[in-house]
C-alpha cells in the first residue's frame, strides 16, 4: 500500500523512487532497498516477538491491563507515525505498532 506511493517514496525513500521512476517492466527489482524492507517488516517481528511476552504479561497482570496496555502501544505507534520526520522515526513507530499487534493477539 503506502510503500508504492510516490509522496511517500520522495520522503522517505528517494533511491526506491528514483529505482520506480527507471523500471520498465520488472517490478522487482524497484523495491530492493534494505531500508524499505526494514520498514514492512519491523512491525511483524516485534507482533512475532511481543506476542510471546505478553502471554507472561496477561497471566501476571490479567487480560484487561493486557489490552490497555497495547492500546497504549498503538497510541504511541500511531503518533510517531503521524509526526514521522526521518525514517528511523518512522521504524520505531511501526515497531510500537507491532508491540500493540503482540499484545492484542492475547
Amino acid at each position: 500500500g503506502v510503500t508504492s506511493m510516490d509522496d511517500f517514496l520522495i520522503k522517505f525513500f528517494p533511491k526506491v523512487y528514483a529505482k520506480k521512476q527507471e523500471a520498465k517492466e520488472n517490478n522487482y527489482c524497484k523495491y530492493d532497498n534494505q531500508f524499505l524492507q526494514l520498514f514492512t517488516s519491523s512491525l511483524y517481528l516485534a507482533a512475532l516477538v511481543f506476542t510471546f511476552l505478553a502471554s507472561y504479561a496477561c497471566k501476571k497482570y490479567g487480560r484487561r491491563p493486557t489490552m490497555r496496555a497495547a492500546s497504549l502501544f498503538f497510541l504511541v505507534g500511531v503518533v510517531l507515525n503521524a509526526a514521522a520526520m526521518d525514517l528511523t522515526m518512522l521504524i520505531i513507530g511501526r515497531i510500537f505498532l507491532g508491540i500493540g499487534v503482540g499484545f492484542a493477539n492475547n
